[in-house]
């Protein structure tokens, strides 16, 4: 199975690295953009065929290693 897990920041938390594309961003012509929030996205393949145990085990891999859950949120899906 795959695991695709997307971890971004919590709101109110500040994004120094987001502020840093916007702003790159509009030197690069695209004035339009207004915002700009960073995060990560963590593909993991491992052995199991139980879909229950295999959200069970992302879920605390997320909680455990992946995501800072102070700061951060996360949402996956497994294939």
């Amino acid at each position: 199975m795959k695991a695709k897990i997307h971890i971004t920041l919590k709101n109110g938390v500040l994004d120094p690295q987001g502020k840093a594309i916007a702003q790159a961003l509009g030197h690069l012509g695209f004035d339009n953009v207004q915002d700009v929030r960073q995060g990560k996205y963590i593909e993991v393949e491992f052995a199991e065929k139980d879909s229950k145990k295999a959200n069970a085990a992302v879920d605390t891999m997320c909680k455990k290693l992946l995501a800072n859950t102070v700061i951060e949120n996360y949402r996956f899906e497994v294939e």
